[in-house]
């Protein structure tokens, strides 16, 4: 398996649904990957933001979309409208969140992993509260000494006239908000930009990833991700993601799923067999919805231990 989930450290991919443009239909066992499977071939490490836990001990989860791409693959961007969510004395070790990863993985080599991923987090552990955060990551070699969240080492790059700051608190109104962000690599420099915007109309710049701090993704990407994700230690509970309901009306939705190219013009893309594939972690915690009308929903009450 070539691809590697994204954010926070998020494991590698696991369940996979089928969209057909005639009916809907979801097939789990035929598309189940053993989740040991999966969590041999993964690298992330949520201990560098759950530091008081070793890194054997910390649990990750998610259920996301991801382009149905190969190593092979030219993308130059993505977008996604994410709702954000507050949540009431998260615990410490834990985390909620979701976000857009733009990713370049040459094999199964996961040094190869260049990936930049944006989002909103409540993480108490990084951040010493448990308000919503927005969030910037990335890395050159799958985290391994490279990369960082927001600003907290060189890479990420602010311009003057950003709206808002990596890390910088998101306050949900009557518990919900919704941010659209894009990231693309800009034909005029090269460089992997962040926009972000209240509405998929009204985008601004917050700054931007340059391309020399990276290999394989300074030409592009391969694969991009949207969706949701948790964390915990293990033999603790797993926190609720999105909003905690199952998804479908009413759960935590991502919007306006769609490509972007180098000069920041978003298109479209086609459902699964073609265009997208979706991955869930443990299905008896969170699930996700398909894929319709550039949208799906995600999200599930936890309670996982494992």
């Amino acid at each position: 398996m070539t691809q590697a989930m994204c954010l926070t450290q998020v494991l590698v991919l696991l369940v996979l649904y089928s969209y057909r443009s005639t009916a809907i239909s979801w097939s789990h066992d035929a598309y189940y990957v053993n989740d040991m499977q999966i969590r041999q071939h993964s690298f992330w490490n949520h201990s560098r933001l759950l530091t008081k836990a070793n890194e054997e001990n910390i649990i990750d989860h998610y259920a996301i979309i991801s382009s149905n791409t190969d190593p092979q693959s030219i993308l130059l961007g993505g977008m996604a409208t994410l709702d954000v969510y507050g949540v009431e004395n998260l615990s410490n070790n834990k985390i909620i969140g979701s976000h857009i990863c733009v990713i370049n993985q040459q094999g199964p080599d996961l040094s190869s992993h260049n990936a930049v991923v944006a989002g909103w987090m409540v993480n108490p552990s990084y951040f010493g509260d448990s308000r919503t955060h927005f969030f910037t990551q990335w890395t050159a070699d799958g985290y391994h000494s490279t990369g960082c969240y927001d600003t907290a080492c060189a890479g990420f790059v602010l311009v003057k006239s950003a709206p808002i700051n990596p890390g910088a608190i998101l306050d949900p109104i009557d518990g919900q908000l919704k941010i659209t962000l894009k990231i693309f690599k800009n034909k005029d420099d090269g460089n992997w930009w962040l926009h972000i915007g209240r509405d998929n109309h009204n985008l601004t710049a917050v700054g931007y990833w340059p391309k020399s701090i990276f290999n394989n993704l300074q030409y592009n990407a391969n694969y991009i991700q949207w969706g949701g994700h948790t964390a915990s230690i293990l033999d603790n509970a797993s926190p609720p993601m999105g909003n905690g309901h199952w998804p479908k009306q009413h759960a935590a939705s991502v919007r306006d799923v769609r490509y972007v190219d180098a000069s920041g013009t978003s298109y479209g893309i086609d459902p699964w067999p073609l265009g997208l594939r979706a991955y869930v972690s443990h299905k008896k915690c969170y699930d996700v919805s398909y894929f319709l009308n550039e949208m799906f929903y995600y999200g599930g009450p936890g309670g996982c231990t494992k």
